[in-house]
């Protein structure tokens, strides 16, 4: 692909780069602003680190897309050359420029795509199968949001889906799934008191373990639009507690105290929330993001999740992983 300017060299792919290896397969939907559904995005993405170089490719196009499809429909194929580094990944362009930094099995990019003309902020989550990948993208013209790209991506390794027929029928499986449930809207329980938990990893702003922290999202619902969550984490050195009341509203949200305050913009499966705790200068920026949620009127019991923590202004923390549901 011309105009790939080769990544520095390196002796070997990043611990990241090696979690990445093979095709990943999804179809992500696009969402406008407001989150409303607006079409898919084909999309296979591959990387390949060859001779001290990485070069990352994405491949496929876009189905519908509303008042978007003219800004997020090319005629080629994205390439760019990436510095692989477990510190900062950096993209070289010419499709994308900027650069992501990994925590464990989730990095956090921020970049800009001069063919989209927008700039993206992307969470890409390895669930712990390996094989599994969460994946989002807000996007920004400037620092407003423009619209939305999200799903779930499938990985294969080591062989070819065109001629080996378990592949190739795991991929039009998984992406048949994702196109019955990518638009389907974002929802807690509204009738049964239960709790989300899960053992999550967190990382310092150095990008080094912290340890596990055990979280914890007991739900008891006041109606059908109103919920009190009792939200605990403990161990990694990051034991916090808050009780707030969660007002749905449509694809939006409201965190309305006590314990915090805040909001949240759902774009189909995954919910971007923001809330600051009242006891002390702790702010949690987030994604939630429901594994199972399929159309129906239920919602699912898996959640992805990550929670990037600030101190005031200084990133504190990151924690990730996925909580089961249990009804109490």
């Amino acid at each position: 692909m011309t105009g790939i300017r080769p990544a520095e060299a390196a002796p070997g792919p990043s611990v990241w780069q090696q979690r990445i290896t093979g095709e990943w397969h999804g179809r992500p939907s696009l969402f406008d602003a407001t989150g409303t559904w607006c079409g898919y995005e084909d999309i296979r993405r591959s990387s390949e680190h060859t001779d001290g170089t990485t070069v990352y490719r994405m491949d496929g196009g876009l189905e519908a897309g509303g008042a978007l499809a003219g800004r997020f429909r090319l005629a080629a194929p994205f390439a760019f050359g990436v510095t692989d580094s477990d510190s900062s990944r950096i993209y070289q362009g010419p499709d994308f420029h900027g650069s992501g930094q990994p925590y464990g099995t989730f990095v956090d990019a921020r970049y800009y795509g001069p063919g989209w003309q927008v700039g993206l902020n992307t969470w890409n989550h390895v669930l712990p199968d390996g094989d599994v990948q969460v994946y989002s993208s807000m996007l920004y013209q400037g620092w407003t949001v423009v619209g939305c790209f999200n799903g779930i991506y499938r990985r294969t390794l080591d062989t070819d889906p065109d001629t080996d027929p378990g592949t190739q029928a795991m991929i039009d499986s998984h992406l048949a799934a994702e196109t019955r449930n990518g638009p389907v809207p974002w929802i807690l329980p509204t009738k049964q008191a239960g709790v989300f938990a899960g053992e999550c990893e967190a990382f310092g702003p150095d990008q080094k373990p912290l340890g596990a922290v055990r979280v914890e999202n007991r739900l008891t619902p006041l109606d059908l639009l109103r919920t009190e969550h009792h939200l605990t984490w403990s161990g990694g050195g990051l034991d916090r507690e808050a009780t707030v009341v969660r007002r749905r509203d449509g694809t939006r949200e409201f965190w309305e105290g006590p314990g915090a305050w805040g909001n949240a913009q759902a774009f189909g499966r995954a919910n971007f929330p923001v809330w600051h705790f009242t006891d002390a200068p702790h702010r949690v920026v987030a994604r939630e993001y429901a594994l199972d949620a399929t159309p129906g009127m239920s919602a699912g019991g898996r959640l992805a999740v990550t929670y990037e923590l600030f101190d005031g202004q200084s990133l504190a923390a990151v924690v990730h992983g996925v909580l089961d549901w249990t009804t109490t």
